[in-house]
């Protein structure tokens, strides 16, 4: 579906592409009238896939599939397979949005309270005066009111989607109706809009670049966070001894 080679980590395969590489390829998507959605996997997604099939399902099949994680890079370079760099969701939805007010195309925004939301759009339009935002929706809905979401998307005429509801809720979201969204370009965001509201803090960049950013997370939600880290992150390091032992 892309140029782009991809190397195996941990049986995902990552495409091998840096955010630039992203979002020229964006570009060159968003001239055609045919739709692709962008996946980026953190270590926790890593992990999750591999007990849930129908989000495996849904990364393999993505148009990009890009590290979110600094671990996922070191492991990369560890067994020789390197790839170029971490492509932070939350940084990748902001570059995305500024290349789509230059190029004259409309973005939708999708998850989170509808407080976050308009804080995001804020944020986004104070960075990017010219940028179009042709709708937005908070992601608390029914199941039931999935496609009425869609035709709403679709009523907007919007050219990329941007969905932030969580994993795999927003996986789920775009599998099944994406087709009815009418966009030309779609990536899942989990907690992004929260950041970019300035609702929810990151890291400082140190932290992000000793894959720590997790560590953080965890000091602002321990109750939310502290059983899933605990596993995920166990489940990684074994998982990684195993593939370094086995190379």
């Amino acid at each position: 579906m892309t140029e782009f080679q991809t190397q195996d980590i941990l049986d995902c395969d990552f495409h091998m592409v840096t955010q630039h590489d992203v979002l020229k390829w964006a570009k060159t998507i968003l001239a055609r009238p045919s739709c692709h959605y962008i996946t980026t996997v953190n270590v926790a997604i890593l992990m999750m896939m591999r007990s849930d099939h129908q989000l495996r399902d849904f990364i393999k099949q993505s148009a990009l599939t890009v590290a979110d994680g600094q671990p996922i890079i070191w492991l990369s370079k560890l067994l020789g397979r390197p790839l170029p760099e971490r492509i932070a969701g939350v940084d990748l939805c902001q570059r995305l949005a500024n290349s789509a007010a230059q190029d004259g195309k409309s973005i939708y925004l999708l998850g989170a309270t509808d407080t976050a939301l308009a804080k995001a759009e804020q944020k986004l339009l104070l960075d990017n005066p010219s940028l179009v935002i042709a709708g937005r929706s908070n992601g608390y809905f029914e199941a039931s009111e999935a496609e009425t979401r869609a035709d709403l998307i679709k009523e907007s005429e919007a050219d990329i989607l941007f969905v932030a509801m969580g994993v795999p809720r927003q996986e789920y979201f775009i599998a099944e109706n994406l087709s009815r969204c009418g966009v030309k370009l779609c990536i899942a965001l989990g907690g992004s809009f929260d950041v970019i509201s300035g609702m929810t803090k990151r890291a400082p960049k140190w932290m992000q670049n000793c894959g720590l950013e997790w560590l953080f997370r965890l000091g602002q939600e321990p109750q939310r966070l502290a059983k899933r880290y605990a596993i995920t992150n166990a489940q990684f390091l074994t998982l990684s001894v195993k593939a370094l032992f086995k190379k």
